[in-house]
């Protein structure tokens, strides 16, 4: 039996991290639905819009720097464009105050910061050495985001409850660091494996509290509904001998 290639491998684990992280980027579908429908973004904030359309320009970046980088360039550039769009059916549907909020981000973060890290690499750093800062950086911004849902993993363990914390996007987010982990294995690309070791572990992680803690609610619901059928069973007859006492019309 004749084994795939390094190049091939890579080449099948990229693919399919093209196809899953699209899924991924995909994911705020269903918000941004309810937003139209609402005609209001308030109650939703921008900040993971802004911070995934960074994550997405960084790694556009790195793979035009590098070489037969192709599927890296390809689903970050198309992360670019959907994060950008939700940005601006964010800010349609924003008002005024998250209007200038949103936008304050947008030139602090996408424009002034990037445009800082495109300048010292470009003219500051010779080609070798662009590359390895862009993938640090890279790296080092994966591994924040990654770490993002701790809160979220936090607020689970406190509330007894995994309403914020779906599994599918759970599963589809281990599903993709581990994708993008072995690309960056058999590319030996580093800056993009090291990073999806921490998102693979961290998505077990939270696929665990899920299934530990996903009929926690339920049996809280059900606890409370007994609690008041009990309660109801003891005011119903108190309740009825009271009204029966009433003095009666003639």
């Amino acid at each position: 039996m004749k084994f795939l290639s390094n190049e091939q491998l890579a080449f099948v684990f990229g693919l399919l991290g093209n196809i899953v992280s699209f899924m991924v980027f995909l994911a705020p579908i269903p918000t941004f639905y309810t937003i139209y429908k609402k005609k209001s973004s308030k109650g939703f904030q921008s900040i993971p819009y802004v911070v995934a359309l960074l994550s997405a320009m960084l790694l556009l970046y790195y793979g035009v720097l590098k070489t037969n980088a192709f599927l890296i360039i390809s689903i970050n550039g198309i992360g670019c464009a959907i994060e950008i769009i939700y940005l601006i059916f964010y800010i349609v549907y924003a008002s005024k105050k998250d209007k200038i909020t949103t936008m304050s981000l947008i030139l602090l973060v996408n424009v002034a910061a990037f445009g800082l890290v495109m300048a010292v690499t470009v003219f500051l750093l010779g080609e070798a050495k662009r590359v390895s800062a862009v993938g640090w950086l890279c790296a080092v911004f994966n591994i924040a985001v990654f770490a993002a849902p701790l809160s979220i993993m936090r607020q689970v363990i406190r509330t007894n409850s995994v309403e914020y914390m779906p599994f599918s996007l759970s599963f589809f987010l281990t599903l993709c660091a581990t994708m993008w982990f072995f690309y960056g294995l058999f590319t030996k690309d580093y800056y993009i494996a090291l990073p999806n070791v921490l998102g693979f572990l961290l998505g077990i992680a939270q696929m665990i509290l899920y299934l530990t803690y996903k009929n926690s609610g339920e049996n809280d619901a059900e606890n409370k509904g007994s609690e008041e059928m009990k309660f109801m069973s003891r005011t119903r007859p108190k309740l009825m001998r009271s009204v029966s006492d009433l003095p009666r019309a003639r």
